[in-house]
């Protein structure tokens, strides 16, 4: 019997990656990182491909990587925080794994970010309401395709795939 797949989806800054590596490293899978594997791909930093290719050109570039990879066994893929937008994208994750939706309150959110140059769509004169915004849009399409959600709020990594641990054995 094939490894369930396990996919974590949150907005930016939530600790999809580290807690993606943590879990995978735990489980002995490998780890996928959607936008670390766009840019390996592309040759180009996410920023950059914003830049030239704007938000629809990352957005396909991250549905046929999310593909490619969703399509995979026994693995652990973290994934951008925009990753929900995109139908197929919701369909291929809720279809093909697990979905763990990490989440965190605004002021974490901001608190994690606000020093952030690498994040394209918080280059805004009030990052904190681009945050609010994007949550808010959001949130429905993550709760719409998770299989849990758990906050990072107070927790550090470890506590959180601890308690995603919990909840995979639970389900075998």
């Amino acid at each position: 019997m094939h490894e369930q797949n396990i996919f974590l989806v949150g907005l930016m800054a939530v600790g999809k990656s580290t807690v993606g590596r943590q879990l995978a490293e735990a489980l002995d899978r490998p780890f996928f990182d959607s936008d670390h594997e766009i840019e390996a791909r592309a040759g180009a930093e996410i920023a950059w491909i914003f830049d030239v290719e704007g938000e629809v050109g990352f957005r396909d570039r991250e549905e046929q990587v999310i593909d490619d990879l969703s399509q995979m066994q026994g693995i652990v893929m973290a994934t951008g925080g925009g990753a929900v937008l995109r139908k197929i994208n919701r369909q291929n994750l809720a279809a093909r794994g697990l979905v763990f939706h990490l989440d965190s309150s605004l002021e974490k959110l901001y608190a994690r970010t606000h020093k952030d140059k690498k994040r394209p769509l918080l280059q805004s004169a009030d990052p904190r309401k681009v945050l609010k915004d994007l949550k808010e849009k959001r949130a429905p399409l993550y709760q719409e395709i998770e299989d849990y959600r758990i906050s990072t709020d107070r927790q550090n990594a470890t506590a959180v795939v601890r308690q995603i641990m919990r909840q995979i054995n639970k389900r075998k």
